[in-house]
């Protein structure tokens, strides 16, 4: 695997777990403990749809924001959530790979059976200063049950089997340039 699909990889993770659990000016609420998948489609984006499983518990979310907030810090230099009257709303502005990401979000949903993330993107920069471009990225994350059996909490399994915990963030961190 090249070091590109390596950062997209990463960068896709990164906007997983910062969409699912991010706390920054409001707390977001804990997922239930359990497995959930979370479906991510993207229009106006070379990457193609993907469909990951997460086996999370309590601890894990409430690890999950603590652990994701030095990476988000290091690369985002706006990073706000609200909560409005149907869920909560997130804007941010991110850099990674010499790609600035300008990022509105609208959470939606009760983190105990299902919940929905819908967010535009623009991005500007990239490989030979690429012109910007837009994308739509939808989130559909529902709660499966338990956890398989060879899961503990943590475990996040990619499309094509890639599997890591998310308590190695710092092997996240590693993917992103520096």
């Amino acid at each position: 695997m090249t070091r590109q699909p390596l950062v997209l990889t990463g960068a896709a993770l990164l906007l997983v777990v910062a969409a699912a659990t991010a706390a920054q000016a409001v707390d977001m609420p804990v997922r239930k403990a359990g497995l959930w998948e979370m479906k991510m489609v993207r229009a106006g984006s070379p990457m193609p749809e993907m469909t990951m499983q997460h086996c999370t518990d309590e601890t894990v979310d409430k690890e999950m924001n603590n652990n994701v907030s030095p990476v988000t810090k290091q690369v985002c230099s706006k990073q706000d959530i609200q909560k409005t009257a149907t869920g909560y709303v997130s804007d941010s502005v991110c850099n990674v790979a010499g790609m600035t990401t300008t990022t509105h979000a609208d959470i939606t949903g009760d983190f105990n059976a299902a919940y929905t993330v819908k967010s535009t993107a623009h991005v500007q920069g990239g490989p030979a200063g690429a012109a910007g471009r837009d994308s739509t990225t939808t989130i559909e994350a529902k709660w499966l049950g338990a956890c398989k059996p060879d899961q503990k909490p943590g475990d996040i399994v990619m499309p094509g089997g890639f599997k890591m915990n998310i308590r190695d963030a710092d092997k996240l961190k590693n993917l992103l340039p520096k």
